[in-house]
């Protein structure tokens, strides 16, 4: 296989976090294979790029693993980026990298902006450890559960969010660990960035006064070990 696969980490919100480097590997390969066309399409206008996408999510991904793998043989580069991020992190792209690394394919990772790394650092919660679990779970009974394992971890815990149940999610943390602190960081990197921790009901009092927490969430746990 002479082809390369690029993972590419695009801006979480602010533009101006787009790498040098991110900026010339999108101009350079053959083709970006984006999570949302539309979506990338804004991000490679504002910054004059002309290269073809081709949709690449979790609905078409198998029919695109032979259709990509067939384009690394015959030495085409291919940039892989998600909405928002580096790809992979809750996001298209893991089985993708996978199968390239098995198929002998060259795959170079570009970094950039992370949400979570973000909303780490700002929170002021202990840093290291940290633990990532992805987006919470939807269903009731299976996101106490977590918060529940969350408020006994030795590490601070780290999940993303839905706008539309972050207020339920408070309210779980009001009834499961009241005694927690939590933190809500929304909206990253942009105009209206927000990042509110304190006491579970403090911060649910806090976004009911502000009619509900809008924008991308990453949602963070203290940890046992900060509280002993």
């Amino acid at each position: 296989m002479s082809g390369k696969l690029y993972v590419v980490a695009t801006p979480i919100g602010n533009l101006e976090d787009l790498t040098l480097r991110a900026l010339r590997v999108l101009k350079e390969v053959n083709l970006i294979a984006a999570e949302d066309t539309r979506h990338t399409g804004l991000l490679l206008k504002h910054f004059s790029i002309e290269t073809p996408q081709a949709s690449y999510h979790k609905f078409n991904e198998a029919k695109r693993l032979g259709e990509f793998v067939q384009r690394f043989a015959n030495g085409e580069s291919i940039a892989l980026v998600s909405d928002a991020g580096m790809p992979g992190v809750s996001d298209p792209g893991e089985r993708l990298i996978r199968e390239c690394l098995e198929q002998g394919v060259d795959v170079e990772v570009i970094p950039g902006p992370s949400a979570v790394l973000h909303a780490l650092v700002a929170s002021g919660l202990k840093i290291t450890p940290f633990y990532f679990g992805g987006f919470l779970p939807v269903k009731g009974g299976a996101r106490q559960k977590e918060l529940a394992a969350a408020e006994e971890r030795e590490s601070t815990s780290i999940y993303f969010e839905s706008p539309y149940r972050i207020m339920r999610t408070l309210e779980d943390c009001v009834t499961v660990i009241p005694d927690a602190v939590v933190c809500v960081a929304r909206e990253l990197t942009k105009k209206f960035e927000e990042v509110k921790r304190g006491r579970p009901e403090e911060v649910l009092q806090y976004f009911r006064g502000e009619g509900k927490a809008k924008g991308e969430i990453t949602f963070l746990v203290q940890g046992r070990n900060e509280r002993n």
